[in-house]
């Protein structure tokens, strides 16, 4: 398995709860082709770079996990989607080697 993350951009204008549901959604669908969640990361509510839909905030979300790449086509489709985002943007995470000679995943 391959370490990702991705950063999940939300309408401000949806309520919390539906946010919820929609990572929720997001995590069940990691898990459910054969990867792992790892951290969630809520940024809150950012002033967008450049306005998107007429929005200039959005609700920022950055999850990491491991997976293969059927895990990250079927994430991709479940967030493509999705109403509740304005953007999404899943990156592979390179792994790097300690001092120790550990291998660890690092952005």
């Amino acid at each position: 398995m391959r370490p990702y993350e991705t950063m999940i951009v939300f309408d401000t204008t949806v309520d919390a709860q539906a946010i919820q549901i929609a990572v929720d959604r997001a995590l069940e669908t990691i898990r459910s082709n054969g990867g792992t969640p790892g951290n969630i990361d809520r940024w809150g509510k950012r002033p967008l770079a450049y306005e998107i839909n007429k929005r200039k905030e959005g609700y920022y979300v950055l999850v990491e996990f491991s997976g293969e790449s059927t895990t990250v086509d079927e994430l991709d489709r479940i967030l493509t989607l999705s109403d509740e985002v304005l953007r999404f943007k899943i990156l592979r995470r390179h792994a790097r080697t300690t001092p120790s000679g550990r291998v660890t995943a690092q952005a």
